[in-house]
């Protein structure tokens, strides 16, 4: 990169802020982004256009949330009651009221199983559909997402609220270019700012609007000395950037201030509601995948004070978050998960909670080509293993995958040319789609 001769060059001009803490400028994010893009075919858009990933890190206990054993003896049962959905037969853990009444639209999946009972294991599984290797990191979905469909109506594709909540969140051997997008704060603090989309102190918008025009000038030079079509090409990802923070509706998708108080405390002001309030608005607003994390789940003591605690918030704002994408006709284009990395032990232990147990979980999904009102696969009577229908966790993501219309068999080129399927071995549950 050439110097000006002030001891700026061409990229000094243009950093405005730095995408997930990474370095890269938006104009690096947006010109990687297109230069990897043009290395294969683009997948084509299936029936969801968009993902909101809620995931509940820790590890949530299937049995207090949706695959209670109200009949099961009180060790294995729990301190907890269950209560009736609107689906027949169907009982959700009583700390999920408002969900229990928008069933209908899930997909209750009781049967998710690995073999990983260590959290950084499980999530890597639940984050990228592979188990761990010691000589590859693999890219989450996000990353893969982002890297077969690029941007849309200027919005990163991949964004993370309020952060990357962990490293197999990223973009694994692909360029980082396919990073995640990290907020930088979180949307249920009252000064609430989006990193990067907000120009930095001292620059106002008239010194915005001058650093585009010197921009041009230095294109100017550049072009009339070197002759290269390729600035012309490199520019355009920075008018790109340019772009992104001075547009209105890249403003507006991050910016709550347009919610009205009632659709606020219907989501409810706290971190999950407003998390997942956020979330509604960038899928509406073009954004193909979000990750949004709340709370610790990892509930080795007294399972019933944290889960009275900590579910409230998450159950009224998932609940609202399907009505509310219901409502407004997105739900059939946006899928939408709930997972974990791992269930909790059949007896609840000698202080009152539950340990590690991945051999049968649950998670659930609504939306985007997947069928609501079921319940798929199922745990036995203790929840201990799967009594029916084992959904592993690449036949999991390998649906997500086809919902989206990318092809989970298509070979990734990973470093040192070695192509690696999207997901290897999985294979779409035609049970779970519509």
């Amino acid at each position: 990169m050439k110097s000006l001769g002030n001891g700026v060059d061409r990229r000094g001009f243009l950093t405005v802020g730095a995408i997930g803490g990474l370095g890269l400028s938006l104009g690096d994010y947006f010109r990687m982004q297109a230069a990897h893009a043009a290395e294969g075919e683009p997948a084509r858009e299936g029936v969801a256009k968009s993902v909101i990933y809620i995931y509940l890190p820790g590890g949530y206990a299937h049995q207090e949330t949706f695959d209670p054993k109200p009949f099961a003896p009180a060790e294995y049962r729990g301190p907890l009651g269950s209560i009736e959905t609107v689906l027949p037969g169907v009982r959700f853990g009583e700390v999920l009221p408002h969900t229990a009444k928008i069933a209908d639209k899930l997909a209750i999946c009781r049967s998710m199983t690995h073999g990983e009972a260590a959290h950084e294991r499980g999530t890597h599984n639940m984050f990228t559909g592979y188990r761990p290797s010691p000589a590859l990191q693999y890219p989450s979905f996000g990353s893969v997402i982002s890297h077969e469909f690029g941007p849309r109506e200027n919005l990163p594709p991949y964004v993370c609220i309020p952060g990357q909540p962990n490293e197999f969140a990223g973009s694994g051997y692909l360029s980082s270019a396919y990073s995640a997008f990290s907020l930088g704060s979180d949307p249920a603090d009252p000064n609430f700012r989006v990193r990067d989309l907000n120009l930095p102190t001292g620059i106002d918008a008239a010194r915005f609007d001058k650093r585009r025009r010197m921009l041009d000038v230095v294109n100017a030079h550049f072009r009339d000395k070197e002759k290269s079509d390729s600035l012309d090409a490199l520019d355009s990802f920075y008018q790109r950037a340019y772009g992104l923070i001075s547009s209105a509706k890249a403003q507006e998708a991050f910016d709550l201030k347009k919610e009205s108080d009632e659709i606020k405390n219907e989501y409810g002001k706290n971190q999950a509601g407003m998390r997942m309030l956020l979330a509604r608005r960038l899928v509406e607003s073009g954004v193909r995948f979000v990750t949004l994390t709340y709370g610790g789940w990892d509930h080795h003591d007294n399972i019933a004070g944290a889960m009275r605690g900590q579910a409230p918030a998450f159950d009224q704002g998932f609940a609202t978050l399907i009505r509310d994408l219901d409502r407004r006709g997105l739900l059939a284009s946006t899928l939408v998960c709930v997972g974990t990395e791992f269930g909790r032990t059949p007896k609840i232990n000698p202080t009152a909670g539950r340990d590690h147990w991945p051999k049968v979980f649950s998670i659930v999904m609504a939306g985007g080509g997947i069928k609501g009102g079921i319940v798929y696969g199922s745990s036995n009577a203790t929840a201990s293993e799967p009594e029916d229908d084992p959904l592993t966790v690449e036949d999991w993501a390998t649906t997500i995958y086809d919902r989206l219309g990318i092809n989970a068999r298509k070979e990734l080129m990973a470093p040192g040319a070695r192509p690696i399927e999207i997901v290897d071995g999985g294979q779409v549950r035609p049970q779970l789609i519509v």
